[in-house]
């Protein structure tokens, strides 16, 4: 949202007496006695001064007046470099910090060129698309264009184009908008099918804005980038090629990942001349309670319980608070936690606080929007659907419920706070987890450390081969979409895949030329978020009113039955699960207890693409079979996570072909670790789970997004071995990292390991809170050992 880059309006820190400083919010937050050994540190980012530029030569007068009428007299050094290579036809990514008007700097070259456009020969003029990878995201950016577009008039016609738009809004979308706000799923499953229709919008097409593209990473990421390619082609065969301009959260090495994902050269503008306000960032350890895990291993007070008390804290003293979540069921459960106890003392208060998370229906999700940017919500307790650039005005401090998997999110998530440059407190609250509690206990590894490269993989077979069958059906394919680049189209080695589509009937081969076969559109087969399939539909049994949905891949695991559902601060239990149907059953109950699931893995490697030796031991990637099955759940309770029982499940196993790395080691290294034939089992199984936990440290992933499976006599190598994979069909980049990043990312996780108090392993050391063997056998001792010995050489 443009705003004054002069004057920064009341806040936490400004002139507003009823909210305390960062620091004072924080001193109370740990002023309880039970609470002083929580806080393990605290990091202090001081404010900075801007840099202006003057505004580069050749931009209408008028859109200059525009932003000036919206309070901006000059750009940021940084945006006025962006705006430069924009106006020069370069496509180029601006990677600066949360709040330092990214925004800006593609919607000044955009309006210049819709104003600038002249007439196209349907006198429609210039036209821009604008992709955020998410509604909310695009609804922001079109009240914020609407806004600074209001002094050019007619001139500048945006207009949003995603699942919630109506019939005849889309039509007129169609025929009369130049700016078109929408998301990359319904590029890939509405516009370019239908690029016909989109004729003279695309043949007039300018720039193209990515909003975000950090988040394109993995498969999705690998999806987005083929969508993007196809875009071009089509554009192409219009006449146009657009400008991309992207913008970044803070990355290494934007340029490299900009250009990966749209198969052009990129340039970066990096260096952030924005003023910030201070930022008290604190890391915080719930503790540990009296309940036992499984193999009676102590447990800590659950992050979301602790968020939930934080959250409470702060909304009792008027500091508007959002707290992000990992899960769904965990920002429904820290909202009604939150409400419960702010209505012991004030039931208006209570009234303030709200969840927020995918799933909702749409209507829902803008109300809560709407509330946030009027203030009337104290807290609200998010998934990462808002950790996007949604303009959230005034927002006093950010409480993190565990570690978001990359340190980009770290700081993007921080940064919701205090974008109006007043002082902003974050804290980081630890899961009991490997990975966060080393992250609290090593501040460094946060602090004094750049951020992750973007990982993404154009060249997964699994995710252009039906890309390349949706390009057929839009234009049919010819030898040039696989001309060797740049600007690349199609990675040259997928022409080798046409015959493989053709053997299996979907595509036809006439003379030089690929054609599409089939009736069904082939976009309508590919969910470039790779869920899996058709979103599973939750509805109450008794009423059938529908309360939102669940993707595919992950119904197995969170709607089975028995398995208890949040919605709107609501609880219900799942009555049935009919996969044929995408369809769970559920009905409104309110148990002690949260449900988690447990599924068995097996492994088998398919092709070794590259094999090291490290001393006697080996170090491999490659392709592996996966195959998952659910067999069982666990119910916790609420607060403490203690297990209370296991219920069995009968569902259908699911197979998964894709990239592992995978290390072994010789009986002699076993011998040298002084591993005895019933502790190595242990060994390997601690090892295999601290490692995945700590693998987020060196690539862009979390660790729900990979997985393992360790064993004493693999079939397959006939040695020890422990195995990481991608959780995707076909790889995401992750397996790959690791394999690359090896010796710092194991030593990391000896040191993690070696680094825990507990005595035979904990969760915040060697237990998972995902295992399908209950976490059993595991020797945390032996772990230590055996990496140590691997290390060695």
């Amino acid at each position: 949202m443009p705003m004054s880059h002069e004057h920064a309006p009341p806040g936490m820190g400004g002139t507003d007496a009823r909210r305390p400083s960062p620091r004072a919010a924080l001193e109370r937050l740990r002023g309880r006695s039970e609470r002083a050994t929580r806080l393990t540190h605290t990091e202090q980012l001081p404010a900075r001064p801007g840099r202006h530029a003057s505004w580069p030569d050749g931009i209408r007068a008028e859109v200059t007046e525009a932003v000036r009428a919206a309070g901006i007299e000059r750009p940021w050094a940084h945006q006025a470099r962006v705006i430069e290579h924009a106006l020069r036809g370069d496509s180029v990514v601006i990677s600066t910090g949360t709040a330092s008007g990214k925004s800006l700097a593609y919607q000044v070259p955009v309006l210049h060129a819709l104003l600038d456009g002249g007439a196209a020969p349907n006198g429609r003029g210039a036209t821009a698309v604008y992709l955020a990878p998410t509604k909310a995201l695009a609804a922001d950016q079109l009240r914020a264009i609407r806004r600074l577009a209001a002094p050019l008039g007619t001139a500048v016609r945006p207009a949003a184009y995603d699942g919630d738009t109506l019939p005849e809004e889309r039509s007129w979308a169609r025929e009369h908008a130049n700016l078109l706000l929408t998301n990359p799923d319904m590029l890939h499953r509405g516009l370019l099918p239908a690029h016909r229709r989109w004729s003279s919008f695309l043949r007039a097409l300018r720039y193209v804005v990515i909003d975000e593209c950090h988040v394109y990473r993995g498969v999705f990421g690998s999806h987005v980038a083929q969508v993007l390619r196809r875009l071009r082609r089509v554009c192409a065969h219009y006449g146009a090629d657009p400008v991309f301009l992207l913008a970044s959260a803070t990355t290494a090495e934007p340029g490299t990942a900009a250009g990966r994902l749209t198969g052009l050269p990129v340039a970066e503008v990096t260096e952030d001349a924005s003023p910030r306000g201070e930022l008290v960032f604190a890391l915080w350890e719930p503790p540990l309670t009296e309940a036992r895990g499984e193999r009676g291993a102590p447990v800590r007070r659950t992050a979301t319980a602790e968020t939930a008390e934080l959250l409470t804290d702060l909304a009792a003293q008027d500091v508007r608070t959002l707290a992000f979540v990992r899960s769904r069921r965990g920002a429904e459960l820290i909202a009604l936690i939150a409400q419960e106890r702010l209505a012991e003392t004030d039931r208006a208060l209570a009234g303030r606080v709200a969840a927020y998370r995918g799933g909702y229906l749409p209507e829902e999700r803008r109300a809560l929007e709407r509330a946030l940017h009027r203030g009337e919500l104290l807290g609200l307790a998010a998934t990462t659907a808002l950790e996007l650039g949604v303009d959230v005005a005034g927002l006093d401090a950010v409480l993190l419920a565990g570690y978001p998997g990359t340190r980009a999110s770290l700081w993007q998530q921080a940064g919701r706070a205090g974008r109006q440059r007043q002082g902003a407190l974050a804290v980081l609250v630890a899961r009991d987890d490997p990975l966060d509690t080393y992250l609290v206990h090593h501040p460094e590894a946060l602090f004094q450390r750049p951020v992750e490269t973007t990982v993404l993989d154009p060249g997964n077979p699994y995710v252009l081969a039906p890309h390349l069958c949706a390009a057929a059906a839009e234009l049919p394919l010819t030898d040039a979409d696989f001309a060797p680049g740049p600007p690349a189209l199609f990675d040259p080695g997928a022409a080798a895949l046409l015959p493989k589509l053709a053997a299996r009937a979907l595509l036809r081969r006439r003379g030089d030329s690929w054609y599409w076969t089939k009736r069904e559109r082939p976009a309508d087969m590919v969910d470039i978020r790779g869920q899996g399939g058709d979103p599973v539909r939750v509805v109450e049994a008794d009423t059938g009113r529908l309360l939102g949905t669940v993707d595919a891949g992950a119904a197995h695991s969170t709607v089975h039955e028995g398995a208890v559902h949040l919605h709107q601060g609501r609880s219900y239990v799942v009555r049935e699960l009919d996969l044929g149907d995408a369809v769970a059953l559920v009905e409104e109950s309110n148990p002690p207890w949260s449900t988690s699931a447990r599924e068995v893995t097996e492994l088998s490697v398919l092709e070794t693409d590259i094999e090291v030796p490290w001393g006697p031991a080996r170090l491999c990637f490659g392709s592996v079979e996966v195959t998952h099955q659910v067999v069982s759940y666990l119910r916790r309770r609420l607060l403490t996570g203690e297990i209370l029982g296991e219920t069995r499940l009968d569902l259908p196993p699911r197979t998964l072909r894709t990239r592992a790395v995978w290390w072994t080691v010789t009986e002699d290294q076993v011998d040298a670790a002084r591993m005895d034939p019933e502790i190595l089992p242990g060994a390997l199984h601690a090892a295999e789970h601290a490692s995945i936990g700590m693998l987020p440290l060196f690539a862009t992933c979390d660790r729900w997004d990979i997985g393992g499976v360790s064993t004493a006599l693999h079939p397959d190598t006939l040695l020890p071995t422990v195995f990481v994979h991608d959780g995707h069909p076909g790889g995401a980049g992750f397996a790959e990292r690791a394999f690359h990043t090896a010796r710092g990312w194991l030593t990391a996780t000896r040191d993690a390991i070696a680094a825990c108090e507990c005595l035979s392993g904990c969760p915040s050391c060697v237990q998972s809170p995902k295992c399908g063997n209950g976490n059993d056998p595991l020797h945390k001792a032996g772990a230590i050992r055996l990496l140590t010995e691997l290390l060695r050489h």
